[in-house]
């Protein structure tokens, strides 16, 4: 007998590969002509056939647009591989100038503070998880794999690039997969920057031994964050600005996750502005395909409260968020 694929659970009700259900109350399968078409193909356009009822299958195959493949980049297991995304003008990774990932001390959890120590930055608490999953094998968890995270500070600014903070490295840090695939980094609530809606870079290595190596990268993308959780946030006061930022965009047309409104990026958030947020975000990544992103493709922006840089979002970056007025 066939598997009947499984809804995930989140906030808005249950979800299957990124997408809430049209029909809550029934099964995957029972969700309807529409729905069936739309997880048959990908963001890429590949046929995604597993789990689904034959008729769904067989409109799909007649498509003109239908394509069958036998990369592991099709669901496995239900996932669907972690979108392609630019790392951004501010990546660290020695890609652009700034190399984070060479210094000792890289390797860290709790990425509050610059490696070489100081004062934590000031924000609501988050604890982040990514669950990393290898689609080549099945969907087994990826273990053993090098995720390096960074993020924005409350205030839009970037480590190692933003003016009066180059010779800081907080809010950036790497984790190595666990045998569940996950990694958990304990930081603060990004603010929002003009042009960008909330966002986390994260890149993902083999091992931690690649990270020296930016081309060694298998999969380099953005976690996004849902609005009512940053509507809260952002009326504390370390946020000042970021309000104003998120207001002038939607998730439609940001220029990263426009495309699908960053479906497959989401993250599941809980908790609150006084004791912290944790979040998690499963990451499918197939080895089988060539990474199609990198640094400096876009994402630029203003601090809170500062005017767009040069460049903008979707040109060269142009120069990084400078301290928001006072």
């Amino acid at each position: 007998m066939a598997r009947i694929p499984e809804p995930v659970p989140t906030p808005q009700g249950p979800a299957y590969e990124g997408r809430l259900l049209d029909r809550p109350d029934e099964e995957v399968v029972d969700q309807g002509i529409s729905f069936d078409l739309t997880t048959l193909m990908s963001r890429r356009g590949v046929v995604r056939l597993m789990g689904l009822g034959t008729g769904a299958a067989v409109l799909a195959a007649c498509s003109p647009s239908a394509t069958t493949t036998t990369a592991s980049s099709a669901a496995s297991d239900g996932l669907t591989e972690i979108p392609d995304e630019t790392a951004g003008p501010y990546p660290g990774d020695g890609s652009n100038g700034p190399d984070v990932l060479e210094e000792s001390g890289i390797v860290r959890r709790d990425i509050r503070t610059s490696i070489a120590g100081g004062d934590p930055v000031p924000g609501v608490p988050l604890d982040f998880t990514f669950t990393v999953h290898d689609m080549a094998n099945g969907g087994v968890p990826m273990v053993g794999a090098a995720v390096y995270a960074w993020h924005c500070s409350a205030a839009g600014l970037y480590s190692m690039y933003s003016d009066g903070v180059t010779d800081e490295t907080w809010l950036r840090g790497v984790q190595v997969t666990d045998d569940n695939g996950e990694v958990t980094f304990t930081s603060v609530m990004p603010g929002c920057y003009t042009g960008r809606w909330t966002h986390i870079h994260f890149e993902v290595y083999p091992s931690v031994d690649d990270i020296e190596d930016s081309s060694k990268a298998i999969a380099t993308s953005q976690m996004a964050f849902p609005q009512n959780v940053l509507d809260t946030v952002y009326e504390q006061s370390d946020y000042d600005g970021s309000a104003g930022n998120l207001a002038q965009i939607t998730l439609a047309s940001d220029n990263v996750f426009g495309d699908d409104s960053g479906v497959h990026q989401m993250g599941a958030f809980k908790g609150g502005v006084d004791a912290g947020y944790t979040s998690t975000l499963t990451v499918p990544i197939d080895t089988t395909t060539k990474p199609t992103s990198g640094t400096m493709a876009g994402g630029g922006g203003g601090a809170p409260g500062g005017d767009r840089p040069e460049g903008g979002p979707g040109g060269d970056g142009g120069e990084p968020p400078s301290a928001p007025p006072s």
